[in-house]
C-alpha cells in the first residue's frame, strides 16, 4: 500500500506561481508513471500532467491548457513528484490531484488551488 501525500495549494492572484508537491510513503523507485490531475467544480477531472520514468530518463505530457506554463518534475530519492505552475490563470482554479501508477493506481487525497482573477 502507498500513500500520496500533497502539499503546495493555496490561493494565488492571476499571472502568479505555485509549487505543488506529491510525496509517496514508500520507496516507489523509478520505473512507474506519477502525475497530475485536477477537477474543478462540476467538471470532470482532466488530465495536468504526468511523469513516466524510463531508463536513461523520463518522458513528460501535459494537458493542452497547461502546455508552455506548468512543468512536471521528479526527485526519485525523495519519491517525491512536483508540479511549478506558471502563469496561473482563474480557469486553473481546482483540486488538484496526485497519482502513481505502479502496478496499482494510488490517489493522493486532493489540494485546493485557487487563482483570482
Amino acid at each position: 500500500q502507498v500513500q500520496l501525500v500533497e502539499s503546495g495549494g493555496g490561493f494565488v492572484q492571476a499571472g502568479g506561481s505555485l509549487r505543488l508537491s506529491c510525496a509517496a510513503s514508500r520507496d516507489v523507485g523509478k520505473f512507474n508513471v506519477m502525475g497530475w490531475y485536477r477537477q474543478a467544480p462540476g467538471k470532470q477531472r482532466e488530465l495536468v500532467a504526468t511523469i513516466t520514468g524510463i531508463t536513461g530518463g523520463d518522458l513528460t505530457n501535459y494537458g493542452d491548457s497547461v502546455k508552455g506554463r506548468f512543468t512536471i518534475s521528479r526527485d526519485n530519492a525523495k519519491n517525491t513528484v512536483y508540479l511549478q505552475m506558471n502563469s496561473l490563470k482563474p480557469e486553473d482554479t481546482a483540486v488538484y490531484y496526485c497519482k502513481l501508477s505502479w502496478g496499482f493506481e494510488y490517489w493522493g487525497q486532493g489540494t485546493q488551488v485557487t487563482v483570482s482573477s
